[in-house]
Protein backbone atom coordinates (compact mmCIF):
# COMPACT_ATOMS: atom_id res chain seq x y z
CA UNK A 1 0.00 0.00 0.00
CA UNK A 2 1.39 3.41 -0.46
CA UNK A 3 2.55 5.52 2.35
CA UNK A 4 1.90 9.49 3.10
CA UNK A 5 4.78 11.43 4.14
CA UNK A 6 5.53 15.03 5.01
CA UNK A 7 7.68 16.67 2.46
CA UNK A 8 8.52 20.87 3.01
CA UNK A 9 5.52 21.11 5.09
CA UNK A 10 3.08 18.96 2.19
CA UNK A 11 1.75 15.62 2.27
CA UNK A 12 3.32 13.84 -0.54
CA UNK A 13 2.16 10.14 -1.84
CA UNK A 14 5.26 8.23 -2.91
CA UNK A 15 5.11 6.11 -5.86
CA UNK A 16 6.06 2.57 -4.03
CA UNK A 17 2.94 0.54 -4.46
CA UNK A 18 1.91 2.03 -7.87
CA UNK A 19 3.07 0.74 -11.16
CA UNK A 20 4.11 4.12 -12.08
CA UNK A 21 5.82 6.93 -11.55
CA UNK A 22 3.89 10.00 -9.92
CA UNK A 23 5.43 13.10 -10.82
CA UNK A 24 8.57 14.11 -10.59
CA UNK A 25 11.32 12.22 -8.04
CA UNK A 26 7.90 9.73 -7.45
CA UNK A 27 6.08 12.36 -5.78
CA UNK A 28 2.77 13.58 -6.65
CA UNK A 29 -1.29 12.84 -6.31
CA UNK A 30 -2.99 10.26 -8.49
CA UNK A 31 -6.15 12.64 -8.91
CA UNK A 32 -3.90 15.45 -10.25
CA UNK A 33 -2.30 13.37 -12.65
CA UNK A 34 -5.31 11.87 -14.09
CA UNK A 35 -6.93 15.66 -13.94
CA UNK A 36 -4.09 16.61 -15.86
CA UNK A 37 -3.95 14.08 -18.86
CA UNK A 38 -7.64 14.48 -18.98
CA UNK A 39 -7.78 18.00 -19.50
CA UNK A 40 -4.99 17.40 -21.84
CA UNK A 41 -6.94 15.10 -23.80
CA UNK A 42 -9.83 17.63 -23.89
CA UNK A 43 -7.68 20.51 -25.33
CA UNK A 44 -6.08 17.87 -27.88
CA UNK A 45 -9.77 16.84 -29.27
CA UNK A 46 -10.43 20.33 -29.27
CA UNK A 47 -7.42 20.60 -32.05
CA UNK A 48 -7.99 17.54 -33.47
CA UNK A 49 -11.64 18.61 -34.22
CA UNK A 50 -10.96 21.34 -35.62
CA UNK A 51 -8.26 19.61 -38.13
CA UNK A 52 -10.51 17.47 -38.85
CA UNK A 53 -13.27 19.95 -39.97
CA UNK A 54 -10.61 21.75 -42.36
CA UNK A 55 -9.85 18.29 -44.05
CA UNK A 56 -12.99 17.16 -44.61
CA UNK A 57 -13.97 20.04 -46.25
CA UNK A 58 -10.72 20.62 -48.34
CA UNK A 59 -11.25 16.70 -49.60
CA UNK A 60 -15.14 18.24 -50.36
CA UNK A 61 -14.17 21.14 -52.34
CA UNK A 62 -10.94 19.01 -53.81
CA UNK A 63 -12.89 19.10 -57.23
CA UNK A 64 -13.34 22.73 -56.81
CA UNK A 65 -10.05 23.38 -56.37
CA UNK A 66 -8.76 21.56 -59.08
CA UNK A 67 -10.87 23.14 -61.84
CA UNK A 68 -10.86 26.63 -60.67
CA UNK A 69 -7.63 27.26 -58.83
CA UNK A 70 -7.40 30.56 -57.20
CA UNK A 71 -9.20 31.92 -60.15
CA UNK A 72 -12.30 30.44 -57.71
CA UNK A 73 -11.48 33.43 -55.61
CA UNK A 74 -11.06 36.76 -58.06
CA UNK A 75 -14.35 35.26 -60.27
CA UNK A 76 -17.47 37.34 -60.34
CA UNK A 77 -19.20 34.54 -62.13
CA UNK A 78 -21.73 32.17 -60.35
CA UNK A 79 -23.62 30.04 -62.71
CA UNK A 80 -24.54 26.47 -61.85
CA UNK A 81 -26.25 25.65 -65.16
CA UNK A 82 -22.50 26.21 -67.03
CA UNK A 83 -21.11 24.98 -63.66
CA UNK A 84 -18.94 28.00 -63.33
CA UNK A 85 -18.65 29.23 -60.15
CA UNK A 86 -16.93 32.55 -58.49
CA UNK A 87 -16.62 33.29 -54.70
CA UNK A 88 -16.08 37.75 -55.43
CA UNK A 89 -19.62 38.68 -55.37
CA UNK A 90 -19.95 36.27 -51.99
CA UNK A 91 -16.93 37.69 -50.47
CA UNK A 92 -17.62 40.65 -51.20
CA UNK A 93 -21.12 40.38 -49.79
CA UNK A 94 -19.97 39.01 -46.20
CA UNK A 95 -17.29 41.43 -45.67
CA UNK A 96 -19.42 44.18 -46.57
CA UNK A 97 -22.51 43.55 -44.65
CA UNK A 98 -19.91 42.48 -41.56
CA UNK A 99 -18.65 46.01 -41.96
CA UNK A 100 -21.59 47.96 -42.10
CA UNK A 101 -22.86 46.10 -39.14
CA UNK A 102 -19.76 46.98 -37.19
CA UNK A 103 -20.45 50.51 -38.05
CA UNK A 104 -23.49 51.08 -36.75
CA UNK A 105 -23.46 48.65 -34.25
CA UNK A 106 -20.38 49.68 -32.20
CA UNK A 107 -20.99 53.07 -31.01
CA UNK A 108 -24.37 51.89 -29.95
CA UNK A 109 -23.10 49.45 -28.14
CA UNK A 110 -20.64 51.57 -26.59
CA UNK A 111 -22.60 53.64 -25.45
CA UNK A 112 -24.74 50.96 -24.06
CA UNK A 113 -22.01 49.67 -22.00
CA UNK A 114 -20.73 53.06 -20.57
CA UNK A 115 -24.48 53.86 -19.37
CA UNK A 116 -24.82 50.92 -17.94
CA UNK A 117 -20.57 50.75 -16.51
CA UNK A 118 -20.95 53.93 -14.94
CA UNK A 119 -23.69 56.23 -15.64
CA UNK A 120 -26.64 53.95 -14.68
CA UNK A 121 -28.42 54.36 -11.38
CA UNK A 122 -28.30 50.57 -9.20
CA UNK A 123 -31.88 49.99 -9.62
CA UNK A 124 -32.21 50.13 -13.12
CA UNK A 125 -28.38 48.91 -14.47
CA UNK A 126 -29.80 45.13 -13.57
CA UNK A 127 -33.01 44.97 -15.45
CA UNK A 128 -31.55 46.63 -18.31
CA UNK A 129 -28.24 44.83 -18.79
CA UNK A 130 -30.32 41.55 -18.67
CA UNK A 131 -32.53 43.44 -21.38
CA UNK A 132 -30.02 43.69 -23.89
CA UNK A 133 -28.12 40.15 -22.58
CA UNK A 134 -31.96 38.74 -23.79
CA UNK A 135 -31.41 39.96 -27.30
CA UNK A 136 -28.40 37.71 -27.83
CA UNK A 137 -30.65 34.61 -26.77
CA UNK A 138 -33.48 35.36 -29.52
CA UNK A 139 -33.30 33.08 -32.61
CA UNK A 140 -31.52 34.67 -35.70
CA UNK A 141 -34.59 33.39 -37.61
CA UNK A 142 -36.92 35.08 -35.79
CA UNK A 143 -34.83 38.80 -36.32
CA UNK A 144 -34.98 37.61 -39.97
CA UNK A 145 -39.37 37.50 -39.62
CA UNK A 146 -39.26 40.49 -38.00
CA UNK A 147 -36.63 42.05 -41.04
CA UNK A 148 -38.97 40.47 -43.54
CA UNK A 149 -42.24 42.26 -42.14
CA UNK A 150 -41.14 44.88 -40.27
CA UNK A 151 -37.23 46.13 -41.33
CA UNK A 152 -37.68 45.99 -44.92
CA UNK A 153 -40.72 47.57 -45.85
CA UNK A 154 -39.83 50.31 -42.98
CA UNK A 155 -36.78 50.53 -45.07
CA UNK A 156 -38.42 50.48 -48.67
CA UNK A 157 -41.28 52.91 -47.76
CA UNK A 158 -39.63 55.73 -45.57
CA UNK A 159 -35.79 54.79 -45.01
CA UNK A 160 -34.01 54.16 -48.56
CA UNK A 161 -36.28 57.20 -50.17
CA UNK A 162 -35.32 59.41 -48.10
CA UNK A 163 -31.34 58.47 -47.99
CA UNK A 164 -31.97 58.96 -51.64
CA UNK A 165 -33.21 62.28 -51.23
CA UNK A 166 -30.60 63.46 -49.15
CA UNK A 167 -26.91 61.39 -50.28
CA UNK A 168 -28.41 60.36 -53.62
CA UNK A 169 -25.05 61.78 -55.01
CA UNK A 170 -23.15 59.16 -53.43
CA UNK A 171 -22.94 55.94 -54.95
CA UNK A 172 -23.77 54.28 -51.51
CA UNK A 173 -27.11 55.42 -51.94
CA UNK A 174 -28.49 55.45 -55.35
CA UNK A 175 -30.35 52.74 -57.23
CA UNK A 176 -34.02 51.71 -56.53
CA UNK A 177 -35.42 51.18 -53.35
CA UNK A 178 -36.45 47.91 -52.39
CA UNK A 179 -36.26 47.21 -48.33
CA UNK A 180 -34.38 43.97 -48.86
CA UNK A 181 -30.75 44.31 -49.72
CA UNK A 182 -27.31 45.76 -48.44
CA UNK A 183 -28.36 47.74 -46.05
CA UNK A 184 -31.34 45.48 -44.85
CA UNK A 185 -28.81 42.71 -44.06
CA UNK A 186 -25.78 45.29 -42.45
CA UNK A 187 -28.91 46.72 -40.19
CA UNK A 188 -29.91 43.19 -39.07
CA UNK A 189 -26.60 42.21 -38.59
CA UNK A 190 -25.90 45.09 -36.39
CA UNK A 191 -28.73 44.33 -34.24
CA UNK A 192 -27.95 40.82 -33.54
CA UNK A 193 -24.08 41.57 -32.89
CA UNK A 194 -25.22 44.52 -30.43
CA UNK A 195 -25.92 42.77 -27.38
CA UNK A 196 -22.32 41.08 -27.73
CA UNK A 197 -20.16 44.05 -28.27
CA UNK A 198 -22.40 45.93 -25.14
CA UNK A 199 -22.34 43.28 -22.77
CA UNK A 200 -18.65 42.01 -22.93
CA UNK A 201 -17.72 45.90 -22.85
CA UNK A 202 -20.01 46.78 -19.95
CA UNK A 203 -17.96 43.68 -17.82
CA UNK A 204 -14.49 44.95 -19.10
CA UNK A 205 -15.26 48.34 -18.19
CA UNK A 206 -16.92 47.60 -14.72
CA UNK A 207 -13.60 45.47 -14.21
CA UNK A 208 -11.38 48.88 -14.13
CA UNK A 209 -10.52 49.58 -10.47
CA UNK A 210 -12.59 52.40 -8.87
CA UNK A 211 -9.56 54.07 -7.96
CA UNK A 212 -8.72 55.40 -11.37
CA UNK A 213 -12.23 57.26 -11.31
CA UNK A 214 -11.43 58.54 -8.12
CA UNK A 215 -8.14 59.83 -9.26
CA UNK A 216 -9.56 61.08 -12.38
CA UNK A 217 -12.59 62.98 -10.08
CA UNK A 218 -10.14 64.21 -7.52
CA UNK A 219 -8.17 66.15 -10.25
CA UNK A 220 -11.69 67.89 -11.53
CA UNK A 221 -12.48 65.49 -13.83
CA UNK A 222 -16.05 65.34 -15.13
CA UNK A 223 -18.42 61.91 -15.42
CA UNK A 224 -17.94 61.77 -19.33
CA UNK A 225 -14.02 63.46 -18.54
CA UNK A 226 -13.85 60.28 -15.85
CA UNK A 227 -14.75 57.95 -18.25
CA UNK A 228 -12.90 59.01 -21.21
CA UNK A 229 -9.34 59.30 -19.35
CA UNK A 230 -9.57 56.88 -16.77
CA UNK A 231 -12.28 53.86 -17.91
CA UNK A 232 -11.79 53.53 -21.56
CA UNK A 233 -7.99 53.61 -22.04
CA UNK A 234 -7.72 50.40 -19.73
CA UNK A 235 -10.67 48.96 -20.83
CA UNK A 236 -8.99 49.54 -24.33
CA UNK A 237 -7.59 45.88 -25.20
CA UNK A 238 -10.91 44.38 -23.80
CA UNK A 239 -13.16 46.17 -26.11
CA UNK A 240 -11.59 45.77 -28.39
CA UNK A 241 -11.95 42.10 -28.33
CA UNK A 242 -15.35 42.83 -27.89
CA UNK A 243 -15.74 44.03 -31.10
CA UNK A 244 -14.01 41.43 -32.96
CA UNK A 245 -16.37 38.57 -31.32
CA UNK A 246 -18.83 40.56 -32.66
CA UNK A 247 -17.57 40.25 -35.95
CA UNK A 248 -17.09 36.88 -35.69
CA UNK A 249 -20.48 36.63 -35.29
CA UNK A 250 -21.73 38.95 -38.29
CA UNK A 251 -19.19 36.68 -40.55
CA UNK A 252 -21.00 33.90 -39.69
CA UNK A 253 -24.47 34.67 -39.47
CA UNK A 254 -27.04 32.86 -42.18
CA UNK A 255 -30.66 32.79 -41.56
CA UNK A 256 -31.06 36.33 -40.66
CA UNK A 257 -29.01 37.80 -43.62
CA UNK A 258 -30.74 35.15 -45.97
CA UNK A 259 -34.11 36.48 -45.39
CA UNK A 260 -33.21 39.88 -46.09
CA UNK A 261 -30.58 40.89 -48.03
CA UNK A 262 -31.82 39.60 -51.51
CA UNK A 263 -29.43 36.64 -52.16
CA UNK A 264 -28.56 38.08 -55.40
CA UNK A 265 -24.41 36.86 -56.66
CA UNK A 266 -23.85 40.50 -57.86
CA UNK A 267 -21.20 43.25 -56.76
CA UNK A 268 -22.63 46.42 -56.24
CA UNK A 269 -21.39 50.08 -54.88
CA UNK A 270 -25.12 50.85 -53.76
CA UNK A 271 -26.51 49.52 -50.17
CA UNK A 272 -30.09 49.27 -51.67
CA UNK A 273 -29.00 46.54 -54.36
CA UNK A 274 -29.11 42.49 -53.32
CA UNK A 275 -26.44 41.25 -52.24
CA UNK A 276 -25.22 37.67 -50.95
CA UNK A 277 -23.07 35.97 -48.13
CA UNK A 278 -20.93 33.13 -48.28
CA UNK A 279 -23.32 31.30 -45.30
CA UNK A 280 -26.65 32.55 -47.10
CA UNK A 281 -25.48 31.14 -50.60
CA UNK A 282 -24.68 27.53 -48.90
CA UNK A 283 -27.96 27.39 -46.62
CA UNK A 284 -29.96 28.61 -50.27
CA UNK A 285 -28.42 26.26 -52.68
CA UNK A 286 -27.03 23.35 -51.17
CA UNK A 287 -29.89 21.23 -51.19
CA UNK A 288 -30.45 22.18 -54.82
CA UNK A 289 -27.17 20.88 -55.71
CA UNK A 290 -27.30 18.42 -58.07
CA UNK A 291 -23.61 17.94 -59.80
CA UNK A 292 -20.32 16.75 -57.85
CA UNK A 293 -18.66 20.21 -59.34
CA UNK A 294 -21.57 22.42 -57.58
CA UNK A 295 -21.48 20.79 -54.35
CA UNK A 296 -17.58 20.98 -54.32
CA UNK A 297 -17.93 24.58 -55.37
CA UNK A 298 -20.39 25.43 -52.44
CA UNK A 299 -18.21 23.15 -49.83
CA UNK A 300 -15.22 25.26 -50.75
CA UNK A 301 -17.03 28.64 -50.06
CA UNK A 302 -17.42 26.63 -46.25
CA UNK A 303 -13.37 26.32 -46.23
CA UNK A 304 -13.09 29.77 -47.11
CA UNK A 305 -15.80 31.07 -44.59
CA UNK A 306 -13.62 28.91 -42.08
CA UNK A 307 -10.63 29.96 -42.87
CA UNK A 308 -11.27 33.66 -42.99
CA UNK A 309 -13.12 33.31 -39.01
CA UNK A 310 -10.10 31.06 -38.33
CA UNK A 311 -7.50 33.98 -39.31
CA UNK A 312 -10.31 36.76 -37.82
CA UNK A 313 -9.85 35.02 -34.68
CA UNK A 314 -6.39 34.83 -34.95
CA UNK A 315 -5.48 38.04 -35.94
CA UNK A 316 -7.82 39.52 -32.82
CA UNK A 317 -6.20 37.45 -30.50
CA UNK A 318 -2.72 39.46 -32.06
CA UNK A 319 -4.48 42.93 -32.00
CA UNK A 320 -6.07 42.35 -28.38
CA UNK A 321 -2.35 41.16 -27.20
CA UNK A 322 -0.69 44.43 -29.21
CA UNK A 323 -3.41 46.86 -27.96
CA UNK A 324 -3.24 45.42 -24.27
CA UNK A 325 1.05 46.23 -24.20
CA UNK A 326 0.59 50.25 -25.38
CA UNK A 327 0.40 52.54 -22.63
CA UNK A 328 -2.56 52.19 -21.03
CA UNK A 329 -4.21 49.17 -22.97
CA UNK A 330 -3.77 46.68 -20.75
CA UNK A 331 -6.52 45.76 -18.72
CA UNK A 332 -6.17 45.60 -14.95
CA UNK A 333 -8.45 44.31 -11.78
Amino acid sequence: MPTLEASDGRAALTARGWPWRLGKGGEGNVGDWVFRRLTATFAAAAIVLLAAMAVQMTRSSALSLQRFGLGFIASTQWDPVREVFGALPFIYGTVASSLLALLVAVPVSLGVAIYLAELAPGWIRGPLGFVVELLAAIPSVVYGLWGVFVLAPRLREAVEPGLARALGFLPLFQGTPRGFGMLAGGLILAIMILPTIASVSRDVMRAVPTIYREGAFALGATRWEAVRIAVLPHARSGIVGAIILGLGRALGETMAVTMVIGNRAEISSSLFAPAATMASVIANEYTEASGDLYLAALSELGLLLFVVTVVLNVVARLLVWRVGRLPGGALRS
